[in-house]
């Protein structure tokens, strides 16, 4: 098993500790809007005697500052672009107006080299949120230009501490520079760009310190171009709360691992229950025969409490619209492509074999999108319910996002599903068939995308239209 998060590489690397600040930044009730600026900087990823890896950053941190409100509070974000390309900032899962969606040459063209452009919105929802660019975000979101947005429930559930962990994975040469491969043809009919080194709020961590009898809430998100993350927490029982920052009836994990795919977010409360002194693994055990360490859990020589508090788990229900399962509109969705997918679906073979030859390696019901996105694949009526019965005729797993919403999971496979979790990104394995319903309430065009970069990239994204005139659906 490799150690401290770096994969295939077998170095030794001194500790770190996981309480490292996250250069917090509050979005506060005033007409001043918080500085978000992308630019070239330098990142410590890895430790001594390791130097300092090229990044690309928000304010030259990774991750960007944390930003931190309370539900209903308006969000004001000024992001200047210091790079030398055109960027924008994606509020991913928090439901915003279109115009704020920030997807470039579908929401708003690109913010200009040297440019700037403010995003405001009101936190309708409480939960664990996340920002990142939505113009080559294959590259972008893969050089290090992503922070955490956390909004705060008006009354929280108790616990002794709120840890944001953002999990990323970093494709790292042996001078520990970033390889400069993005967005090459390998990674895009495969699974992905994944990386050989990961990193916990930037690091590459080592231990975390925890006292016997704390409870910790702690909000996981992924970052990663393409990494999927399953977390063992070896004797621990984390309780899963929130799923993309949708509150859940309280549950174990499934097998006891924590798996969350790229863009997810899963937040658990875990109560140390081991004694003073104890040394407990986390491990990532989700690709088979590649497990690794991730953080080792510091007990530290006094406890906290002798007993587990009996503290309620159960997080407030956001305000969301409850779709009409009955009367819902269903309409059929189709991945297809990549290496040794199927190419057999609606729109033909010779359809989508023309499109390769195009550059064009996945697809949505036939098509897909390379550059700025014109056509929707549907016109939804505003207010109206729908079921997406989506089916993913590939050998990769992809995980799914919809803008500007929301959506229940009901069915996996045609089996109903156990929670009926609130989610905006859906992990759907290889040959699986998952079932979401929503309702059409934020009017625009909104991407609908795998959020593995380089499928995306790709060809794996389309637009849904949400119209005010149904007639001309």
């Amino acid at each position: 098993m490799t150690r401290r998060g770096v994969l295939c590489t077998g170095a030794a690397f001194a500790s770190i500790s996981l309480m490292l600040p996250m250069r917090a930044a509050v979005a506060q009730q005033s007409d001043e809007p918080l500085r978000l600026r992308a630019a070239p900087s330098k990142a410590g990823l890895r430790p001594a005697p390791y130097g300092l890896t090229d990044v690309w950053s928000y304010n030259g941190a990774v991750p960007g500052s944390e930003i931190r409100v309370r539900q209903g509070d308006r969000i004001r974000v000024l992001a200047e672009n210091r790079l030398q390309e055109g960027t924008t900032i994606h509020w991913h899962g928090i439901r915003t107006p279109n115009a704020m969606d920030g997807v470039a040459f579908l929401t708003q063209d690109p913010i200009p080299v040297n440019g700037d452009f403010q995003y405001e919105f009101d936190a309708l929802d409480a939960g664990t949120f996340w920002y990142h660019p939505h113009q080559r975000s294959f590259e972008q979101l893969g050089r290090g230009l992503y922070g955490p947005l956390i909004v705060e429930e008006a009354e929280p559930i108790r616990v002794d501490r709120d840890v944001t962990w953002m999990l990323d994975d970093w494709r790292m040469t042996n001078d520990g520079q970033l390889s400069n491969d993005f967005g090459n043809q390998g990674d895009a009919m495969h699974g992905g760009r994944i990386g050989n080194t990961v990193t916990i709020n930037g690091q590459i961590p080592d231990r975390m310190a925890v006292q016997a009898g704390e409870r910790i809430r702690l909000r996981l998100i992924n970052a990663a171009n393409a990494r999927i993350f399953g977390l063992d927490f070896g004797d621990l029982d984390p309780v899963v709360i929130a799923m993309d920052g949708q509150p859940v009836v309280p549950h174990a994990p499934d097998d006891g691992i924590i798996v969350i795919g790229p863009a997810m977010r899963v937040d658990v409360v875990i109560d140390f229950t081991g004694k003073p002194g104890d040394l407990l693994s986390v491990n990532d055990v989700y690709y088979k025969d590649l497990e690794f360490r991730l953080v080792d859990f510091a007990y530290g020589s006094d406890a906290l409490r002798q007993t587990v508090p009996d503290w309620s788990m159960v997080l407030a229900p956001n305000p969301l619209a409850d779709p009409d399962i009955k009367n819902a509109t269903r309409h059929q969705i189709v991945f297809n492509g990549g290496m040794m997918g199927q190419m057999m679906m609606g729109g033909g073979m010779g359809s989508m074999m023309v499109q390769m030859r195009q550059g064009n390696i996945w697809f949505i019901n036939g098509k897909a999108a390379n550059g700025p996105i014109m056509d929707p694949l549907l016109t939804l009526p505003l207010g109206t319910s729908h079921i997406f019965e989506m089916e993913n005729r590939t050998a990769w797993p992809h995980p799914i996002h919809l803008h500007g919403h929301t959506f229940r999971v009901i069915a996996r496979n045609g089996q109903p599903t156990r929670h009926l979790e609130w989610q905006d990104t859906v992990m759907m394995a290889p040959r699986e068939k998952v079932d979401i319903a929503f309702v059409a309430d934020n009017p625009g065009d909104w991407m609908f995308h795998c959020h593995i970069m380089e499928h995306q990239a790709a060809g794996m994204m389309g637009v849904i239209r949400v119209e005010l005139d149904a007639t001309k659906s």
